[in-house]
Order: C-alpha cells, then structure tokens, then sequence
C-alpha cells in the first residue's frame, strides 16, 4: 500500500531525520546535524520535506520524512532561491519525488518570487544533474552550468572532492 505524500515546511524535530536522509543517501556532503537543525527553524520559509500524509501511516516511517530541500536565498542574490541539498530516501527513489519536491521548494513563501533557482553539483552526481536539467525542461527554460568552486579549494584533509558546477536555472515563470 502507498502512502500519499505531502509538502510542509520543515520543524526542528525533522532535523535529525533530514541528517539521516542525507547521510545514507551516498552522494551528498554530510553536513553537521546542527546545519540540519538551522534549515528547519532558520530557514524553514525557504526549505521543504516531504513525508506521509498520515503522520500516523505504517510506511516503515511513522511518518517520519522521506525526502528534503534544504535551500535559502542568497543576500548577494536576492532574486535567487539556492538549493542546498535535495535529498529521497532509497525507497522513494525513481517515483518523481526529487521533481515535486523542487516545485514544493519553489512554492514556499520564502522563493514565491524567485526569479531563478540556482545550485551546485559536482560533475560525477549525474541523478542531480539530470533532476535540474529536466526541471529546465518542464519550465521551458535555461539552465546555465559553470564551474563555481574549484577542486583545490576543499580541504585536502577531506579527500579529494570534485569541483562544483553552478546551475542557475531561470528566469522563472511566475507562480
């Protein structure tokens, strides 16, 4: 049996959840729980979780959430919404969450009047490359890609990391 998904602004009490989703998604920088906790209070207008529309549902979660976007608007850019990390859990996976969710975050209150969405991705994470891509896609329009941080300015501590490729996807169309 599926439970239907809802959209919601995220709470403190998901950060732990959110923490997990990334961590055992085994393509996104795995950020300290407390990041987690300032997206779902700091910057709850700008972020959104998706989980069971039955909290009380037996999906295996208790109606915990099954995927996030964690985003905010940069003061530099303010007519950018920023995505953070886009995260579905394994189980979700391969069902157009990822693409929902993107909406959800664009209709927050915080992003209603983006014009843009941009983010990062390194070369290799080909799922996120193609989830912006095809959000291009459905909007009918531009997703410009360059490289914004270069491979040399990660700690070499933490092992090598790729480059970050700047997607900035827009001008929106109105919502």
């Amino acid at each position: 049996m599926s439970t239907a998904i809802t959209f919601r602004a995220p709470v403190a009490a998901d950060a732990a959840q959110l923490w997990r989703l990334a961590r055992d998604s085994g393509s996104l920088d795995l950020n300290s729980p407390y990041a987690y906790l300032l997206w779902c209070t700091d910057f709850a207008d700008t972020s959104v979780v998706a989980g069971p529309e039955d909290a009380r549902a037996r999906s295996g979660r208790d109606g915990e959430p099954v995927g996030f976007v964690g985003g905010y608007r940069p003061p530099t850019d303010p007519e950018d919404a920023f995505v953070w990390q886009v995260a579905v859990a394994g189980d979700q996976q391969g069902r157009g969450l990822g693409r929902r969710l993107l909406a959800a975050f664009l209709a927050r209150p915080g992003n209603r009047d983006a014009r843009w969405l941009t983010a990062t991705v390194t070369p290799d994470n080909g799922a996120s490359l193609a989830l912006f891509r095809g959000l291009a896609t459905e909007l009918e329009v531009d997703c410009h890609e360059s490289e914004r941080f270069g491979a040399e300015l990660f700690p070499a501590e933490t092992g090598v990391h790729q480059p970050e490729l700047a997607l900035r996807i827009g001008p929106l169309p109105p919502r």
